[in-house]
């Protein structure tokens, strides 16, 4: 059965991390036998310079006909107001598409420096489509508004509705990896909003006798994660939390250019790297492309387990052993590793060590 994605490569480095991506996606169709195809589409500054938006309409339609998407990093804070065309193009497909689970793994490589010195394998899974973000709280117009020059309010929406799928995410994962959930809030000061999401926190835990639940609110979140992370397995929380997390969890890993991401839906999903378009190092292949390629190997696996394709997920599982072949190699390591290879040289050792596999 084929596979097409559809490849957004996004602003600054995009287009290099996109390309190594493909590579190593395209290695596995071939070492696994499989038939995936790819379609490539305009996004972001190249989009906005052609059609005058960031996210043209029929990219987004195409992106719903596709089996799965792979998106590069976007320059969005640089982009013009939405007036003008300068629309958050991720933003816009996790809430077109209804991507309601971001799910960020954080997982240290034996060959990467780790900052705290500590080994560390959990998953932080953040919920995407409400919470503070301007762009998803509301039906008609931005979730931020100025009664007055000198005053800016924010509204954050939390339902039950998506309070109780992204738990529910949560718990089918931690029971499927090593049992513990860890369910992180503000609930003594968000009473209402926070207070609504335990709520459906507590009312799953009976559906899931095997997994261990613990409440945690987010400063204390911030602080162990720091002091012992290697306890955590499974975080499920709102969509702020979550998105700073994911990041302190990523770095303890040993980097965000490491840091693999996936946003999931009932129907779609997206892969999407967590770092961001790093204009600075464009064109210079000096990125890491880890991260896009892991969140690359998250698609394949999701495409696999909803299809039952065997073949599918061992070609994901092989791509993350290639990966970390490639990063445990001295010679192989990009600089923010440690190591010299440039992109493209660091792109050719995991297609080597995935053709090995």
């Amino acid at each position: 059965m084929s596979v097409t994605l559809l490849c957004l490569e996004g602003d600054g480095i995009g287009p290099e991390i996109m390309a190594a991506a493909k590579a190593v996606v395209g290695a596995a169709s071939q070492r696994f036998e499989l038939d995936i195809k790819f379609n490539d589409a305009e996004i972001g500054f190249a989009a906005l310079k052609r059609v005058g938006t960031t996210l043209p309409n029929a990219v987004l339609e195409r992106a719903r006909e596709v089996d799965g998407v792979i998106i590069g990093p976007v320059s969005h804070n640089a982009y013009p107001p939405v007036a003008e065309g300068g629309v958050n193009p991720s933003g816009r497909l996790r809430r077109e598409m209804d991507l309601y689970a971001n799910i960020r793994p954080a997982k240290s490589f034996d060959g990467a420096p780790r900052p705290l010195g500590k080994k560390i394998d959990l998953v932080i899974v953040r919920e995407n489509t409400e919470g503070f973000y301007a762009d998803r709280s509301m039906h008609v117009g931005p979730g931020e508004f100025m009664p007055d020059a000198d005053t800016a309010l924010a509204l954050r929406k939390v339902t039950r509705r998506a309070s109780r799928r992204i738990l529910e995410t949560g718990f089918r994962l931690a029971a499927a990896r090593r049992e513990k959930l860890t369910v992180v809030h503000k609930a003594n000061v968000l009473r209402l909003s926070d207070g609504l999401f335990l709520e459906e926190a507590r009312s799953l835990r009976a559906a899931y006798p095997g997994v261990a639940y613990e409440e945690q609110l987010v400063d204390a979140m911030a602080a162990l994660l720091v002091r012992d992370a290697g306890r955590f397995d499974v975080i499920v929380t709102t969509n702020m939390f979550g998105d700073i997390l994911s990041d302190q969890a990523s770095e303890i890993a040993g980097g965000l250019g490491l840091a693999a991401s996936l946003n999931a839906g009932s129907e779609h999903a997206a892969a999407q790297a967590q770092h961001g378009s790093a204009p600075d190092l464009a064109g210079q292949d000096r990125a890491n492309p880890t991260s896009l390629i892991g969140s690359s190997a998250m698609l394949l696996r999701w495409i696999g387990e909803r299809r039952s394709d065997e073949a599918l997920v061992r070609a994901a599982l092989a791509v993350d052993r290639a990966v970390a072949a490639a990063i445990d190699d001295p010679k192989t390591r990009t600089a923010d590793l440690g190591g010299s290879a440039g992109t493209e040289d660091f792109t050719r050792a995991v297609v080597v060590h995935l053709e090995q596999l």
